[in-house]
């Protein structure tokens, strides 16, 4: 059977027209929390290290069933995220433990090897999930990935639906899942060259000029210096280095809309259609779903938006929507 729709469109206030006013003002303007975490690092099997801050730490058992959320961030994103301090602070009001893995090099602290993370980063997925698991092993784990954390985490639940056990539910937010069309928008539109993409590459290109330092010989660092685009970035560094071809491979490989059908945790899926990042056109259809997804594509949104309220507006309807789904899943 395909996914089911929901219909239901999303209240845009009438002061924020536009998918670029609504995905500039979430991230930088809107009302936000300012939530004080507790940091744990985890060591990876490969001398690499993944760092969750946490809501709260239990200091004994917890009481089984307690409802808990893990969260992977977007691009460059953090802990310290607007997305990730509203639904943090919204969670643990009504009683949900939250924790908020950070990809490596995304804490404040570089990580210790020449790779970074990437869309399709699933191993790491499947270990930020098993850690947290283990730290509260009888909690009820639900899942929220947001932008490229939504595509990591859809493609892990894609390629092992049958390793999900004690994950409820899921939800992906603004996430591109055809990694292909969402990098042409983003390299070749006109606020794509010109706002986003520089935004982004200002942070990546930062990092990787201290991984050059360490790293002489692993990518070519002139290549990664003069890229203008993320279609140029990841040619040069992030395929390369994280064992694709190319870019192309790279944003093949590592789309989740292919493995979609697959899914068998009840999982919802929020794009809104005017998202600048992602063109609606690339959006999945209930056919290309199994029938454990739930499809909302609103109008309205932006990337990672969903501002809601008078001026200057909050994001506490995103967090309301993800509550409302995990609790009926």
């Amino acid at each position: 059977m395909p996914a089911r729709i929901d219909s239901t469109p999303f209240p845009r206030p009438a002061w924020l027209p536009g998918g670029h006013l609504q995905t500039i003002h979430a991230a930088h303007l809107a009302t936000r929390p300012r939530y004080r975490f507790i940091r744990h690092r985890a060591e990876t099997l490969d001398g690499d290290f993944i760092d969750f801050d946490w809501t709260a730490v239990p200091s004994g058992p917890i009481k089984p069933g307690s409802p808990a959320l893990l969260l992977f961030h977007g691009l460059e994103g953090s802990s310290n995220s607007s997305y990730a301090q509203t639904l943090a602070q919204t969670f643990h009001e009504h009683g949900w433990i939250v924790a908020i893995a950070h990809f490596r090099g995304c804490s404040g602290t570089p990580n210790r090897l020449a790779r970074a993370y990437h869309s399709g980063d699933t191993a790491d997925v499947a270990f930020m999930i098993d850690t947290v698991k283990h730290a509260l092993p009888h909690a009820h784990w639900h899942l929220a990935g947001v932008s490229l954390g939504g595509n990591a985490m859809l493609r892990y639940l894609g390629e092992e639906p049958g390793a999900i056990s004690g994950i409820h539910a899921a939800a992906a937010i603004s996430s591109p899942m055809d990694l292909v069309a969402c990098g042409h928008q983003l390299s070749r539109s006109l606020m794509g060259r010109w706002l986003y993409t520089p935004h982004f590459l200002r942070t990546m290109k930062t990092k990787m000029q201290e991984k050059a330092r360490q790293f002489p010989d692993v990518f070519d660092s002139q290549r990664v210096a003069a890229s203008r685009t993320l279609h140029e970035f990841d040619d040069a560094y992030t395929a390369p280095v994280h064992g694709f071809r190319d870019v192309l491979d790279y944003w093949t490989r590592a789309s989740s809309k292919p493995v979609l059908k697959r899914i068998q945790v009840p999982t919802l899926i929020l794009n809104a259609r005017n998202d600048p990042f992602v063109p609606a056109w690339s959006l999945p259809e209930a056919a290309d779903c199994s029938d454990q997804v739930v499809l909302h594509q609103p109008r309205h949104g932006g990337h990672v938006g969903f501002v809601t309220g008078r001026y200057p507006g909050h994001l506490g309807w995103l967090a309301q929507r993800l509550l409302t789904f995990f609790e009926s899943a």
